[in-house]
């Protein structure tokens, strides 16, 4: 199959990430010594500054890895919770029926900072400085803007000069939104980053103890104090009022990352592991289990699926995607055990016919009735801003809506070190800049329901439902390989094409990162104002079997030849030591390197 670029080869290191920037600052981190862990780190700052409309120092990070010598994967969670203020009857005195997809009653409790220095602690070598340094001289001396970001920061630019005055002071120098290409500094995030490094130095010598005191700085110190005095003032969001927040300092103060073990399913020679159902993760597992049964009808020819094949995709990613809206959250005992059996896999499967499905079928794994909000309930909402459903990718609605998506990076080292992070969060048009501290907010908390008693109702201390869906899958027992891609709802719909084409059509990982995608948009989405189009079903033109998918009742909706993913992978072979990556050529900014 013809590939857009070769799949890399090695045996030192190999930095897979959305931007070539980052790339290249975790491999110089390898190249210096440090492992997998420490470039990881690396990355995500840098991502941080050089995909602002993706990501930010306000957002959040899930990361799933195998740290060479022990014996299982773990997961880290750097996705903050809501604040203690943040009620559903709060909401609702503000006559909100959903919380809103932009500013600061959005917000939950910043997890990146928090979620990349815990890690740096316990299992990466470098002080901070080291790791950090790429990113303050990127945001301090420039980088190259994205064109992607350009565009962003140019459709929002009204709402930044008429409400979020902050932003404009930022984003729009000399009155107007920067061109593509040009050379783009944000020096105030750079003397924020600064100061907190130098409260980190001023601990003494010691490594942990300059990476303990970084995280005071942030969560009991100025940064929080901050966010704090930002919080109380009111600003327009996307209800089309003024609201001010309801995160405080307190709330950063009493919340820190933590590590907890990852859900994983057995296919042959692979497992394949993800977090837990405070994110979608899970629904990755439940498509790989209900496509088990019909193993003998996947295939790929000439470099993509067959018609059958994303057929029998699309149906069982309904399946698992309705038991996301009715079953998975951070409220409650979430019933996974049922839910990724096999018997289960079995019952569900029989619900997959010839016919493209449009109606929205949760399953019942404990024989309990399925628990959806009323906004569900009542039926689709079609969001006219968005022709042929979201993409999932970098999206700006025409109406100036202010949406996001997430960025991704994937690391091996020499010594078997293996990391995969999907950060997202604080876009610069999630809220308005904190004007102190170079960056916004994020608005994660809109992915809660306000509806009472479900998994995923919003209420004080609970992690939101996030679409942030990193994997790692083990071969024979051992850590192989670290992917993921952004595109909210549909990351876990486009690592599965990945895997499939990898598994299934026997592509190396580039190969199957170019293999055609395809998603569908027939569930509720997890992003205000929670839109989904029932038998919608987005493909790449390059998949010729759109006819045979229109003939079996599907809503077909071509997004081009290139758009859909942005996945990166890496790979280490346990049997020779050898390392491999691929990144996504769609968008043009997505690299791996490594030797």
């Amino acid at each position: 199959m013809f590939t857009t670029r070769p799949e890399l080869v090695g045996t030192h290191g190999m930095v897979a990430s959305t931007h070539w920037l980052a790339s290249g600052a975790g491999m110089a981190v390898l190249e210096d010594g440090g492992n997998a862990f420490d470039a990881a780190v690396a990355v995500g700052f840098v991502l941080q500054v050089v995909e602002p409309h993706l990501n930010g120092p306000g957002g959040e990070v899930p990361v799933v890895f195998a740290a060479a010598g022990e014996s299982a994967p773990r997961v880290l969670c750097g996705q903050g919770v809501a604040p203690a203020g943040a009620t559903a009857a709060h909401y609702r005195d503000l006559g909100l029926d959903l919380v809103p997809g932009s500013g600061l009653l959005a917000a939950t409790v910043p997890g990146a900072w928090d979620g990349w220095l815990t890690l740096l602690r316990d299992y990466g070598t470098k002080s901070l400085r080291d790791v950090l340094g790429y990113a303050i001289g990127y945001a301090r001396d420039g980088f190259p803007l994205l064109e992607r970001a350009s565009f962003t920061i140019g459709t929002v630019a009204d709402l930044f000069r008429e409400h979020w005055t902050t932003s404009a002071q930022l984003w729009l120098p000399g009155g107007r939104p920067p061109a593509a290409g040009t050379r783009f500094r944000n020096p105030v995030l750079a003397d924020t980053w600064e100061w907190l490094l130098a409260a980190a130095e001023a601990a003494g010598s010691d490594r942990d103890a300059q990476i303990e005191a970084a995280r005071r700085a942030w969560s009991q110190g100025f940064v929080a104090a901050q966010v704090d005095e930002f919080c109380r003032k009111t600003w327009r969001d996307d209800s089309g009022a003024d609201h001010a927040g309801v995160l405080t300092g307190e709330d950063m103060a009493s919340w820190e990352a933590s590590y907890e073990d990852p859900v994983s399913v057995d296919l042959g020679p692979w497992t394949v592991v993800k977090p837990g159902a405070w994110t979608q993760g899970p629904v990755l597992l439940q498509q790989l289990l209900l496509l088990e049964g019909f193993a003998d009808r996947l295939a790929y020819a000439d470099g993509g699926p067959t018609a059958e094949t994303v057929h029998l995709a699309v149906e069982c990613a309904k399946l698992a995607f309705a038991d996301r809206e009715a079953w998975y959250g951070d409220g409650g005992e979430v019933p996974l055990d049922a839910l990724l059996s096999r018997a289960y896999a079995d019952a569900r499967r029989a619900l997959v016919t010839e016919h493209a499905s449009l109606d929205l079928r949760p399953g019942s794994p404990l024989g309990a009735d399925p628990l959806l909000p009323a906004h569900v309930r009542r039926g689709p909402v079609r969001s006219d801003d968005e022709p042929g459903g979201a993409l999932g990718e970098p999206t700006v609605a025409r109406t100036g809506s202010v949406k996001g998506d997430t960025v991704h990076v994937d690391v091996v080292d020499r010594w078997g070190n293996i990391v995969s992070a999907t950060p997202s969060g604080g876009w610069l048009q999630s809220s308005p800049t904190i004007p102190s501290l170079g960056f916004c907010l994020g608005s994660r908390a809109q992915m809660f329901w306000l509806d009472e008693g479900l998994p995923n109702s919003l209420a004080p201390g609970r992690r939101p439902r996030i679409t942030l869906s990193p994997t790692l899958a083990l071969r024979d027992g051992l850590p192989a390989m670290a992917f993921g891609t952004p595109g909210g709802d549909q990351q876990d719909q486009w690592q599965l094409g990945f895997w499939l084409a990898h598994t299934v059509g026997g592509m190396d990982l580039q190969a199957a990162i170019d293999s055609p995608m395809w998603h569908t948009n027939a569930f509720p989405s997890s992003f205000y104002p929670r839109s989904w189009t029932p038998g919608e079903v987005v493909v790449e033109s390059r998949f010729t079997g759109a006819d045979e998918l229109r003939e079996r009742g599907h809503r077909v909706v071509d997004a081009g030849p290139w758009a859909l993913g942005r996945m990166s992978a890496v790979a280490r072979d346990a049997r020779d030591g050898l390392l491999r990556a691929a990144a996504n050529p769609r968008g043009a900014q997505g690299y791996a390197v490594g030797r």
